[in-house]
């Protein structure tokens, strides 16, 4: 309610017939509550075929779109899917209700993938033309590091720091657009994972800039945790999760992994022992290029700006989610949900 008006039902049920998206609202026993005319095309029903009120599998029949009813009913989470209607590629997001009532929208997932292809392409080609000058840049740079002198060393070194964190940022604007344009539970490169062991991989790879501050590692699970996943790139999202923790880790400090059963999914908290973060920061920290404090790190490394969002899209592609907040007892801990592995 806003300045005293209600939302009529009249008024959004008006625009929901003239969305370009197809709508189809199920009631709690999945039957048909309301289907506008974009979702009847994208469905080909007949226009003589009345759906409102019946049962959807009396209508529809595609296992896909039920096995994402059923567990949008079982984890309150919206869930992604796609299958053929006649031969026309459809997508269907399926978003829970209250009150066990389910929203289903629905796309033609040809002109998607048109738009999909176009920008992966077109940030493709950005960032390989990025490389090509950055990489004769990086060359010159290293001829000029040894003829300069001494007044002039540290302009260059400043410029190989900032030609490495540029070479940084077009190769993690390339892999945040691959990410974007894969389909949620994309299966196809899933294995057989545990979250002690990436945890274990991706410190190792960190372990010597820790080891210079003296920070150490300490996991703490009764269970490895066991899921389906994307080996590489879950590593990536669970080593830029303990990157950013070293960088607020005070020397001598300790870097806190829980590795937690929550019901049908596993939650890795990471937990490091600095500063913590303002609103604004716990608020942004996720966006694209978004940059907290630098007062609060403890390391001057430098990232893309990318690296959180990075994680983000890992999680969600993978059905999960991650989250950050302060630690009551100090500190900030990053959390990343992720489904257990199905038996």
């Amino acid at each position: 309610m806003l300045a005293g008006h209600a939302l009529t039902t009249p008024q959004l049920l008006a625009w929901i017939d003239a969305a370009t998206q197809g709508w189809l609202i199920l009631t709690p026993d999945l039957r048909i509550g309301y289907i506008n005319a974009k979702a009847e095309s994208l469905l080909q029903f007949s226009k003589t075929l009345l759906v409102r009120g019946q049962a959807l599998d009396d209508v529809l029949s595609v296992p896909e779109l039920e096995e994402s009813i059923l567990t949008v009913r079982h984890q309150q989470r919206p869930q992604r899917c796609e299958w053929e209607q006649m031969g026309i590629p459809l997508e269907g997001i399926v978003l829970p209700g209250s009150d066990e009532w389910l929203l289903v929208l629905l796309q033609n997932r040809q002109s998607l993938e048109a738009q999909q292809q176009q920008q992966e392409r077109w940030v493709s080609d950005v960032a390989h033309e990025l490389k090509t000058p950055l990489t004769a840049l990086m060359l010159v740079s290293d001829r000029l590091e040894g003829s300069v002198n001494e007044d002039d060393q540290v302009l260059v070194e400043r410029l190989q720091k900032e030609l490495r964190r540029l070479q940084l940022m077009v190769e993690d604007l390339l892999e945040l657009s691959r990410l974007e344009n894969v389909l949620p539970r994309e299966e196809s490169d899933y294995s057989a994972l545990n979250l002690e062991q990436l945890v274990e991989g991706a410190w190792n790879s960190i372990r010597p800039l820790a080891d210079q501050r003296h920070v150490s590692l300490s996991i703490n699970t009764r269970e490895p945790g066991a899921l389906f996943g994307d080996q590489r790139r879950l590593h990536r999202a669970v080593l830029n999760l303990l990157d950013n923790a070293l960088r607020y880790s005070p020397d001598q400090g300790t870097v806190e992994v829980d590795i937690l059963p929550s019901g049908g999914w596993w939650l890795l908290s990471i937990r490091d022992h600095g500063p913590g973060l303002s609103e604004n920061d716990l608020s942004n920290m996720f966006h694209r290029f978004y940059r907290g404090d630098p007062s609060r790190a403890r390391s001057n490394r430098s990232g893309s700006g990318l690296g959180l969002a990075i994680v983000q899209q890992i999680a969600v592609n993978h059905g999960g989610r991650v989250q950050a907040r302060n630690h009551p007892e100090g500190g900030t801990s990053m959390e990343l949900l992720l489904p257990k592995a199905q038996a």
